[in-house]
Formats: C-alpha cells, sequence, structure tokens
C-alpha cells in the first residue's frame, strides 16, 4: 500500500518540555522507530509532520522574521532530524527531505483571523503581556496567526517522480511553506501557517494514497475533551464524524482532513497515537474513517486494505 503518514508536531515536542534539539531529536527517534519504521518494512511511505511548537519558538528567537521563513526553517530543522532518525531505522532506503512549497489564495478568509495556535503555551495573565493576537488553547493561551487552506503542492510532481524511483519521501513539514501567486505570475511568501493535517489530506489525495494516517499524541478521536468526559470514537464515516465539534487548535484539523480525504477519493483515514501506528493502520486502534456504507463490526472490513 501508499501510505501518506502525518506525525503531529505535538507529538514531537510535547507540552511542558524543554524546546531543545536533544528532546526533540529523543522524541521524533521514538515515533520513527516504533510508529513510523515498522510500517514503512512494509509499505510506500511519504511522511509529513507538523511545526506547531517549533515555529512558535522560532518566532520568540528570530524577532520579526517573517513566519514563511521560519516555516522553511522548521520544515528543514525537522526533516532533517527525521530524515536521520529514518536511515538510522531503515537501512538500505534512500530517503530524501524536501523543502515543500504551498501555494495559498491571497484572499482567504483566514489571514483576517489568525485562529491557528503555534509556540508555547501561556497563562491568561502572561499571554496578556505578549504583543501578539493570543487564543485560548484547552486551559491556556498560545499565540495565534493566520492559517489559509492548502490549494496546490507545488513540488508535487517532484515528489511523485521520487516515489516511482522508490525513494521515502519526507515533504510538506509544518503544511509547506505558504506561498501566493503575485499578479504578476510570480511567488512570493506570505505571513501564515498552513494546516499540517489539510496539507496531509491535499498530499495523500495527490499522490494517489490507499490510507491517510495521522498519528499523534492521543490515542483515538474522542467524542467529548478533556478525555474524562467523552468516550473514543473506534469506526465511523465522515458525515457521522462531523456531527460532532472538535478543538480547533488540535484534534479539529486533524478530523477535517481526514474527512476530506475520504470524502475525496472514498478511501480510509485513521487516526490515532504513535505509540500504536501499527495497529492504528490496521484498525484495531484508534479512529477508523471510512466512507458510508462499511459494515460495522466486521473484523475483516477492518483489516482489508486496497
Amino acid at each position: 500500500m501508499r501510505i501518506v503518514v502525518a506525525l503531529g508536531g505535538n507529538a514531537l515536542l510535547r507540552r511542558n518540555e524543554a524546546p531543545d534539539v536533544a528532546t526533540q531529536r529523543r522524541n521524533i527517534d521514538r515515533a520513527v522507530s516504533i510508529g513510523v519504521a515498522p510500517i514503512a518494512r512494509r509499505h510506500d511511505v511519504i511522511i509529513t509532520h507538523g511545526n506547531g511548537p517549533q515555529i512558535g519558538l522560532l518566532a520568540l528567537r528570530a524577532g520579526a522574521d517573517p513566519l514563511d521563513l521560519l516555516g522553511a526553517e522548521s520544515e528543514g530543522m525537522i526533516g532533517y532530524l527525521v530524515g536521520i532518525a529514518l536511515a538510522n531505522a531503515l537501512p538500505g532506503h534512500e530517503i530524501v527531505t524536501l523543502l515543500t512549497q504551498v501555494e495559498v489564495d491571497p484572499n482567504d478568509p483566514a489571514f483576517a483571523a489568525p485562529r491557528k495556535p503555534i509556540g508555547p503555551v501561556y497563562t491568561e495573565e502572561a499571554a496578556r503581556l505578549t504583543p501578539w493576537t493570543m487564543i485560548r488553547d484547552g486551559a491556556f493561551w498560545r499565540r495565534g496567526v493566520a492559517s489559509p487552506k492548502p490549494r496546490r503542492i507545488r513540488e508535487i510532481a517532484s515528489i511523485r517522480h521520487l516515489l516511482r524511483a522508490g525513494v521515502l519521501v519526507v515533504c510538506a513539514g509544518g503544511g509547506g511553506i505558504p506561498v501566493i501567486v503575485t499578479p504578476s505570475g510570480g511567488l512570493a511568501g506570505v505571513e501564515a501557517v498552513i494546516d499540517k493535517d489539510l496539507t496531509a489530506a491535499l498530499l495523500a489525495e495527490a499522490v494517489d494514497a490507499d490510507v491517510l494516517l495521522i498519528l499523534t499524541d492521543v490515542p483515538a478521536v474522542w467524542t467529548r475533551w478533556p478525555m474524562a468526559e467523552g468516550t473514543p470514537i473506534h469506526q465511523t464515516t465522515p458525515e457521522a464524524l462531523r456531527a460532532y465539534t472538535f478543538a480547533g487548535g488540535s484534534m479539529g484539523p486533524k478530523v477535517d482532513a481526514a474527512c476530506r480525504f475520504v470524502e475525496r477519493t472514498g478511501r480510509d483515514a485513521r487516526i490515532g497515537a504513535i505509540e500504536q501506528a501499527e495497529a492504528v493502520l490496521a484498525g484495531t486502534a484508534g479512529t477508523l474513517i471510512r466512507r458510508a456504507g462499511f459494515a460495522k463490526g466486521n473484523s475483516d472490513a477492518l483489516s482489508k486494505q486496497r
């Protein structure tokens, strides 16, 4: 099978962890060794990843540097660490990390409503002292930035060529570097961060993936959050899943991306914990999203692949 694996940024740098290279390297090594590598040994895998915590930390250090530049920096940094971890876990595989530009609409309404959280968490009191637009993220606050929808992955022809050559590609990290086509036909970066999961769904459709596998730091999609107030959703359809309300800065984009992929391709999407990646892919853990009409309770239907 061909599988697009989307690694969550928060899973690579967890809340309240020290934002140093050693911590991120340890988390990435773990995510690759227990989550990605066992799947890549048996399937064709394309990897993308989040960068929400990392780009926010880079913004703190880099001051006035624009978000498209910081996006490129974080995509290169995380992609390099993922590539090293893959090379160590999968000797003999050819691996390429590709800086990826993703076109957005300059008139996307998201530019007027900065609602994507990036960077570290703040208390309400500390949030009031920052110069940014701050939005609530659970019990805390984070910087909010514009998050326009991805329209086109500019390097998609190169990605397809690499896949045909048998290369394991790491691409579109952090949702890709946000660019627009200017009135003169040129390119320009924009002050935004594209949602990683929506780009992952676009990527999965563009490379004709059999499964979109979204791996994060929670075991499944929950009917309500925190987990103690809800129940896990094991099997569902896009129609049923869209009846729930999910947090915009965390599970909401993952659910939206998974539903979009299923609706547009008729193929499966799965959401679950990195630690259970193989079981999530097999349909025995996490949340399986499949088009309406699949047989609930049929174990064969959960494991059968295209």
